[in-house]
């Protein structure tokens, strides 16, 4: 990670952290950067959530890219995985969404993917970072600044909405049955699903619910969508649906709910996918990615099916990076970012939310039945908020402590602490047989943290 991008781009709160010259540089970068060597002209494809400081760093990005004359491609309101299907589909050079996903709406970020439609490599990003930090001379720039397009060369703004309704029309196409007899409830998020979602639904023949599909630019991921599960699990139940799907702030991740009101994770998700793909003969190496957070009901339950799993650091970026190093077809994480590689080079929760509805409907089974043989053990997780991340993962009398649990559960659990990649914490997760036992050795390592002086108190 660098000073200003982590593992899932340029994240923080509006104003403060990111702001409207940080974006307005980084299209001024990008604008430039493509450029080099070339003689075509640069085109970005640009999309954003509903947050209300999404349009103003979208307005400094276009002012960025176009004063270094590279035209601006609109998508408006729209979701991080449609940005990835426009860019490969479009060629064009580079792709911006505006987004900080599953964040509260004061936070925002800005996430860049490359020709391919995939996350942008480290290169680009550490000498947009040299950019942002005012090194002109490592990049090679001899003048006070990137040079300013003028005349015909100045960039174009083109609205490009018609991308989004490829997009969506390409969703449709996947499905290879009609969701006709189904009820369907969808949470929104009151994010960048909020239309794309229900019409992709609607299309597809099912009789579709929604909830949380009123964005203000305020109540994005306010008590709705794949991070407040519970709501959509009670609006399943109380309305008699046969299943819901709830996508968070960019619609990347999808969390699923039962008809029965249970909620079905990402864990689940990957083994209900892993299992269709196997007896379709598509499960590539007949392995599962996954992170090093998913649970061990996962990995007990892939076992006995007869599916190898490997594990990454946490990250869609990383569980991507696997996929391509190995060829596997599927991945993704326990909060709902499922790739599924022969449809999409990021996570996507409206495909995952199809390929989910085409299990049950092969199956003739409710979601309930499909994702049964994950059981998952109670993991907790303890987040501590600290301003030197290194300093807790080089603390001898942490790090003891960490062993000390790891040896006590053996073989009956597992702990875990990691570093976020977007915010200032650190994570201390466990995994035992009961959820007292996970309060409790949890509570053993943070209190050695806190102890060491680690915490931000």
């Amino acid at each position: 990670m660098g000073k200003y991008f982590g593992t899932d781009g340029f994240r923080g709160e509006a104003g403060v952290t990111l702001t409207s010259e940080h974006a307005y540089k980084i299209g001024r970068f990008l604008g430039w950067y493509y450029a080099q060597g070339g003689t075509h002209r640069v085109r970005a494809v640009i999309g954003k959530d509903t947050r209300r400081s999404s349009y103003m760093f979208e307005y400094a990005i276009v002012a960025g890219l176009t004063a270094s004359g590279a035209d601006a491609y609109m998508l408006h309101v729209t979701t991080t995985p449609s940005v990835s299907y426009a860019v490969a589909g479009d060629d064009f050079d580079c792709g911006i969404m505006i987004s900080a996903s599953h964040n509260p709406y004061t936070d925002n970020g800005i996430k860049l993917v490359n020709r391919r439609g995939e996350k942008i490599d480290d290169a680009t990003i550490e000498k947009i970072e040299l950019y942002l930090g005012g090194d002109l001379e490592a990049l090679g720039i001899t003048t006070p600044d990137i040079p300013f397009a003028t005349g015909a060369a100045l960039g174009e703004i083109i609205d490009y909405a018609a991308g989004r309704n490829r997009y969506i029309g390409y969703l449709i196409s996947l499905s290879r049955y009609s969701f006709r007899q189904f009820r369907v409830g969808l949470d929104c998020a009151n994010g960048s699903a909020w239309m794309i979602a229900k019409s992709v639904f609607d299309a597809l023949g099912a009789k579709t619910y929604t909830i949380n599909a009123s964005p203000d630019g305020l109540n994005i991921n306010r008590n709705a969508g794949s991070t407040h599960i519970e709501v959509l699990a009670k609006y399943v139940k109380e309305n008699q649906l046969d299943i819901g799907f709830a996508f968070d702030g960019d619609a990347d991740r999808c969390i699923a709910v039962d008809e029965r009101g249970e909620i079905v994770n990402g864990d689940h998700i990957l083994y209900v996918l892993a299992m269709q793909l196997k007896k379709s003969g598509e499960l590539v190496n007949n392995t599962v990615v996954t992170t090093v957070m998913s649970n061990l009901g996962l990995y007990r339950a892939l076992k006995e099916a007869g599916i190898r799993y490997e594990q990454t650091n946490v990250g869609d970026r990383y569980v991507y990076e696997n996929m391509q190093q190995t060829c596997n077809c599927i991945g993704g994480e326990q909060s709902g970012h499922i790739i599924l590689s022969k449809f999409a080079t990021t996570g996507d929760g409206i495909l995952t939310a199809i390929k989910l509805m085409e299990a049950v409907i092969r199956e003739k089974l409710p979601l309930s039945k499909l994702a049964e043989p994950v059981q998952m053990l109670p993991q907790v997780t303890k987040n501590v908020r600290v301003s030197d991340k290194a300093a807790v993962r080089d603390n001898s009398t942490v790090q003891a402590s960490v062993r000390a649990v790891r040896e006590m559960l053996g073989e009956n659990g597992r702990i875990l602490l990691r570093e976020s990649g977007t915010e200032p914490v650190v994570r201390v997760m466990v995994e035992a047989p009961t959820v007292q036992q996970c309060e409790d050795y949890a509570n053993e390592v943070v209190a050695r943290i806190c102890e060491q002086g680690l915490a931000d108190v």
